[in-house]
């Protein structure tokens, strides 16, 4: 299926120098992507037992290992898969890069955020353009071209679409086949394979039972505040272990936090976190799940602003010690940009909080987001004050 990273990718090495490097979930495309746009480039994944003896050897044993000494076509693509999980991979990458960088376009593609390693070895500076592949969304699934602004025009799906995307998350196999039974077994498969298999290949973890029983509170804890000394007194660990561990999830794509914005917001809370699934469908309670949804979806949309080049957004949500609380806020180069509170109802009244804060922060945008209104054929951009908007329109306008 035709997907807006395909587009991103093809305008980055049609305008860059720079290597891409693409990171995202587990099956959420990045390899089918890579070989579908690109056929013809070379495909080397450290998975496979001889490419990674190749890599490990160095880079011009992978030279003479793939031929490329010799003649090529100038420009030829390189894609180099799961290469996180090589323990000196920026060296790797860098010593490449250098070398042969003017002769070959390199895509980098892993399942694991691709600073996990940060603290090791040399730095890609200036060499890459990070790019962050999420699941498909209603932006996507109703237009899967880019704008040239970060706000689209809305474009509407049918209703049966953001069920099915509720029901089966928006990872593209389990979203396409809409079968129970599969999406079943397809969600058993891959968390046993992010929680074990990805966990002991990328980390020192050794209580991997215990790593378990964290995730499984998570995904009950879903749209919430994270308190990491409840946890510990769950699982019988350290707070240490647990702001350790949850680090680890973060980087597996498995969940993600969202931190408090406190400028300007007295009595603000500063620094407890709401933990989210990057798998919105594996939250068991429905408005969780809503929320996780409309969640998932902002992030998303911020990663490719950012990662397009719109500018430095941040995902953030906004309570005081009053407990006045929005679920979101986008800011915008640091400033508060927009507002979302999120209701699963379409004939509720406006949010107080909304107003509250919004009057506050002086945002541009400020939306009640409703997942059970109907779609209307209107900007949701186009007004400067707090009003309640369909889901469907909304979220369309994102990516």
């Amino acid at each position: 299926m035709d997907r807006i990273y395909n587009h991103l990718l093809k305008d980055h090495f049609a305008s860059n120098r720079q290597m891409a490097l693409v990171s995202g979930p587990r099956q959420v495309g990045k390899t089918t992507t890579a070989t579908m746009l690109f056929p013809d480039a070379l495909y080397i994944n450290w998975d496979n037992q001889d490419d990674r003896l190749a890599i490990t050897r160095g880079v011009e044993d992978c030279i003479k290992t793939y031929n490329l000494d010799r003649v090529q076509a100038e420009n030829q693509l390189l894609i180099f898969d799961e290469l996180h999980k090589y323990r000196k991979w920026k060296q790797f990458l860098k010593g490449f890069f250098d070398s042969y960088g003017k002769h070959y376009r390199i895509l980098v593609t892993g399942s694991a955020k691709l600073n996990i390693y940060k603290k090791i070895g040399d730095s890609l500076m200036g060499r890459y353009f990070p790019y962050r592949m999420h699941p498909l969304t209603i932006g996507e699934l109703a237009d899967s071209t880019p704008g040239a602004t970060e706000i689209r025009p809305p474009r509407q799906i049918s209703a049966d679409s953001v069920e099915t995307l509720l029901a089966y998350s928006g990872f593209p196999e389990p979203f396409l086949k809409s079968n129970k039974r599969f999406y079943n077994r397809w969600r058993k498969l891959r968390t046993e394979q992010l929680l074990r298999e990805d966990v002991r290949e990328i980390t020192n973890i050794h209580e991997i039972s215990q790593l378990e029983i964290m995730a499984r509170l998570i995904r009950h804890q879903a749209g919430c505040l994270l308190n990491y000394s409840t946890l510990a007194r769950q699982i019988n660990v350290t707070v240490d272990t647990i702001r350790r561990w949850l680090a680890v999830l973060e980087n597996l794509y498995y969940c993600y936090t969202i931190t408090p914005y406190h400028t300007n917001v007295p009595k603000s809370l500063r620094k407890q976190p709401k933990v989210y699934l990057w798998d919105w469908s594996l939250a068991d309670d429905y408005g969780a799940r809503n929320e996780n949804l409309v969640a998932s979806h902002l992030l998303k949309a911020v990663h490719y602003w950012n990662d397009a080049g719109f500018g430095n957004y941040e995902l953030h949500y906004v309570r005081d010690k009053a407990k006045r609380e929005v679920d979101f806020l986008v800011s915008r180069e640091g400033c508060p940009w927009l507002l979302v509170e999120v209701k699963a109802g379409s004939t509720g009244s406006m949010s107080p909080h909304l107003h509250y804060f919004s009057k506050l922060l002086q945002v541009e945008h400020a939306f009640q987001v409703e997942l059970a209104a109907p779609y209307v054929e209107a900007d949701c951009f186009a007004s400067g004050r707090p009003i309640k908007v369909p889901a469907l329109t909304f979220l369309s306008q994102l990516v």
